[in-house]
């Protein structure tokens, strides 16, 4: 009781799944999507701005070609995306968007790239959200610095699995700290330089000259495309709210596409608007402090003892906002997961969702995964910042490529197609483009490190998958007695008295999971063991929430409607041969505590009453057998014991 009492404190009572107000309360509004997907492009305004700014080698005036070119592919990618958001209501992250319309191999190799990027999203934010304050605290605490970081990820955990809404708005404040103080230098800045804009475009048309006598033509366009690239850590996260959708109120479409201009207005103009005041204010690099950091300092001080106080703010508005970033990779990357694991390219058991209504073990995973990361790294931002931003390219070009095929394939029923697949070939040529340069750049200096990994991650998904495959196989085998037994349903009902049910006669409880050859199985098992010993038969089939159903009230209301439906089936075959029967069903997202409530409520309607579960048994059983099927038949007998009912578990051999 102890126990329930912390979790509840620590991580929140259950919700109620059936409570038709338990997804408004859930959900988030464009607003607070912006917030908890929207802060990890907006973090990448502390090192991509710089980066772009710096790789210029002095030719500062040519940031104005860079800058407009960020913008422009940031409203490229999120025009594209939200189309993607349209032709997927329900959710159209790079995973499903290029298994749907490219192949499902394609589409997992773009969902494990999304993996890897979110991992080191979550790892890299905290990292250098740890940097950035550590900064203003004595060498001698920098010791910490790892610890702090690990501990910031755990509290990030927690947020979580309380809930995408809760944890939204705990970092909320710290969100808005930073839009404001960087909205006011970026407006200080353009408002005290407009006068000069004739100034600055001749100075701009100057430099170009000069590049090009000193590089060429072509020289200077590898600049300008070199910086453009090196910039690229900018996009990351666009993808997020095509890949969270279930997580944003109804109507998600509209709600999604209105995150989406949120999210990009909000970072083009940071991103464009930080690259003209480094030009306006002549910034230039300082040991020991980011172009931010010098920009800031430039802009007030004249502004006395206030500006001393808003620079600090704002510097630590900018480590903060890191803090929110690693938000994206938490809701992102268990979603991800989530949907793949529904397809079979990860255990089952990713894609189950908590009391919380949240994907609990994802959230453990990615979290765990990163304090690992962390620590191996030792929190080196100059690390994980070369394994960084290759892989959501390769998400980036698939989906836009799948959009593409989408667009002319459907050119017949679209009007408008051609500026649609316009805006998806553009988003790919650009995608493509930083991509190919991206990991060319960063593939020496250990870029090379993501690729071997998210490889071994495609290997090893490749691996599950056929595993699950070969395992379906087996079953089929198992559902030669489905058709006996529709076609004995089926048949003329026998003349005859309705069967009275007596609860003190033998009952045999019989666990299912669908009209299927193993719960069929599992049914004749009991007859031929105990012939006519059980005059009553109860079929028992909890309906289990994950994240690949549990995305709306209709959802919910299908598969209690599909629960329902199969449990009645067995119900008809059993009265047909004579006997009294009936279904117990229910929808949940924890199978074994459900089947604990239940059982103690069955067992009390009939006293006499044997509980049965079948369980399949491989021939060659293994570690990955063991690992990738469900065992909670053993963690029911468990349960059963422990009250004093009895459970008893028949083999089947397959």
């Amino acid at each position: 009781m102890w126990f329930q009492k912390i979790k509840d404190a620590v991580i929140g009572k259950a919700l109620d799944p059936h409570d038709r107000g338990v997804f408004h309360s859930i959900s988030l509004i464009a607003f607070f999507a912006w917030v908890g997907l929207g802060a990890d492009g907006l973090s990448s305004s502390c090192y991509g701005p710089e980066e772009a700014f710096l790789a210029l080698q002095g030719h500062t005036y040519l940031s104005i070609f860079v800058a407009l070119a960020t913008a422009f592919t940031v409203f490229i990618i999120s025009a594209s995306y939200s189309q993607i958001i349209e032709v997927f209501p329900s959710g159209g992250g790079g995973y499903l968007v290029a298994s749907k319309l490219l192949s499902p191999g394609i589409g997992m190799v773009s969902g494990c790239a999304l993996i890897i990027d979110y991992l080191l999203t979550i790892t890299l934010s905290i990292a250098s959200g740890s940097d950035a304050l550590f900064s203003f605290l004595p060498l001698d605490w920098h010791q910490y610095k790892v610890a702090f970081a690990v501990g910031a990820l755990g509290l990030l955990i927690i947020l979580n699995i309380r809930g995408v809404k809760e944890s939204v708005l705990v970092l909320l404040p710290l969100f808005l700290l930073f839009v404001l103080t960087h909205l006011i230098i970026i407006l200080y800045a353009i408002s005290h330089h407009v006068s000069q804009s004739s100034a600055v475009i001749h100075s701009t048309i100057q430099d170009v000259a000069t590049t090009t006598n000193t590089l060429g033509i072509w020289g200077m366009l590898l600049l300008i495309f070199r910086a453009y690239s090196l910039g690229a850590g900018t996009y990351t996260g666009i993808e997020a709210v095509s890949n969270s959708i279930s997580n944003l109120r109804e109507p998600k479409v509209k709600t999604g596409k209105k995150t989406m201009l949120y999210m990009s207005v909000s970072l083009a103009f940071t991103v464009f608007g930080l690259m003209l005041a480094y030009l306006f204010y002549n910034v230039h690099a300082v040991p020991g402090k980011t172009l931010n950091a010098v920009l800031f300092e430039s802009i007030a001080k004249n502004w006395g003892n206030w500006g001393s106080v808003f620079v600090l703010v704002s510097l630590i508005s900018e480590a903060l906002i890191l803090f929110v970033a690693a938000q994206t990779g938490f809701v992102g990357g268990p979603s991800v997961l989530a949907n793949m694991a529904a397809d079979r390219w990860f255990p089952t058991k990713f894609a189950t969702l908590s009391d919380r209504l949240v994907t609990q073990n994802g959230i453990l995973l990615f979290g765990a995964g990163s304090i690992l990361l962390m620590i191996l790294s030792k929190g080196s931002v100059k690390f994980l910042i070369i394994l960084y931003s290759i892989n959501v390219f390769i998400t980036f070009c698939f989906s836009q490529l799948g959009m593409v095929r989408h667009w002319w394939q459907e050119r017949q029923t679209v009007k408008k197609w051609k500026s649609k697949i316009l805006i998806n070939g553009v988003g790919l040529l650009a995608s493509a483009f930083i991509l190919v340069s991206v990991t060319v750049v960063k593939f020496e200096e250990g870029g090379w490190i993501t690729l071997v990994v998210t490889g071994s991650l495609v290997g090893l998904a490749f691996f599950i998958k056929s595993q699950y495959k070969e395992t379906l196989k087996l079953l089929k085998r198992l559902d030669t007695l489905v058709h006996s037994a529709d076609l004995s349903v089926s048949e003329r009902e026998s003349a005859g008295n309705e069967i009275k049910l007596n609860p003190r006669a033998k009952t045999a409880v019989i666990m299912v999971n669908g009209f299927n050859g193993l719960g069929l199985h599992t049914l004749f098992n009991v007859i031929r063991y105990f012939g006519n010993e059980f005059q009553n038969f109860v079929f028992v089939e909890i309906g289990i929430l994950d994240a690949g159903n549990f995305k709306g009230v209709h959802q919910v209301s299908a598969l209690e409607e599909k629960v329902k439906h199969d449990v009645s089936r067995y119900v008809q075959f059993m009265r047909r041969q004579g006997y009294y029967a009936e279904g117990v069903t229910h929808v949940a997202t924890d199978l074994i505590a459900e089947i604990d409530k239940l059982g103690a409520e069955i067992f009390q309607k009939f006293p006499n009453a044997v509980f049965f579960g079948g369980q399949l048994v491989f021939v060659n059983e293994t570690i990955f057998t063991r690992w990738l099927h469900n065992f909670t038949v053993f963690e029911m007998q468990r349960r059963f014991y422990g009250q004093g009912i009895p459970f008893m578990i028949l083999p089947i051999r397959v």
